[in-house]
């Protein structure tokens, strides 16, 4: 089962159509879902939704009255909608600016597109790099930390092919924050290592031959290690 990031769900978002309220056919805007469940507190089941924010909203107008009337409640209804399946359902706000403060508002979606370019512009560095076997300029992608994360996540990936056994230090120096790039990076660590026959001596930490008894460097017997 694969485990889509928050980041990945909001690009597949981004690339949808936005879907038309039922009630007044207005665009509907896309919508975080707050971190604080409502209704029956099981959470809404996606990180994003779309959600009308017309205040002429038929259905929108009409819920003031219809809460007051029924349940002597100061309420109405948005209607919103799954991106995953594009089924229509209806939340509670409690004021003209309910759930306003989740919109994903023009900044947000610029800085979107330009992380996407980013990560295309990255990609095909790597690609180039890959093809020319670059370890270094590969390994200079994934030290940079305004890389994308997916780009460096991309460049650890290679490294383990392509990367010298001087890309070792750096990478066991390097701690990204991101748990499957620092995986990854583990990874290409012990590719390096099984293609150039070497490891690292357990007392030093520097790097011998995987068949030597005595570490060169530090003189330490290696017997059992």
């Amino acid at each position: 089962m694969v485990i889509e990031t928050k980041e990945q769900v909001l690009e597949k978002v981004l690339e949808m159509a936005k879907p038309h309220c039922p009630h007044c056919e207005e665009e509907m805007r896309i919508w975080e879902v707050p971190p604080i469940n409502v209704g029956d507190g099981l959470g809404w089941g996606e990180p994003y939704l779309f959600l009308c924010f017309n205040d002429d909203c038929k259905l929108y107008k009409r819920g003031w009255d219809d809460l007051a009337e029924n349940f002597a409640q100061t309420a109405s209804y948005r209607c919103f909608c799954y991106p995953s399946s594009g089924k229509f359902e209806v939340m509670p706000v409690f004021s003209p600016q309910g759930g306003k403060g989740q919109e994903i508002d023009e900044q947000l979606l610029a800085e979107q597109e330009m992380l996407k370019e980013n990560i295309k512009r990255g990609f095909s560095v790597l690609a180039d790099c890959f093809v020319s076997k670059d370890g270094p300029a590969i390994l200079k992608i994934i030290l940079d930390p305004t890389e994308p994360a997916r780009v460096r996540l991309k460049a650890a990936e290679m490294i383990g092919d392509i990367g010298e056994l001087e890309a070792i230090e750096p990478l066991r120096n390097l701690r990204v924050g991101n748990e499957l790039v620092d995986k990854e990076i583990e990874s290409a660590v012990a590719k390096i290592h099984k293609r150039f026959y070497t490891r690292e001596c357990p007392f030093c930490a520097e790097i011998i031959k995987e068949r030597a008894k005595i570490c060169k460097h530090c003189g330490q017997d290696l017997a059992g290690q």
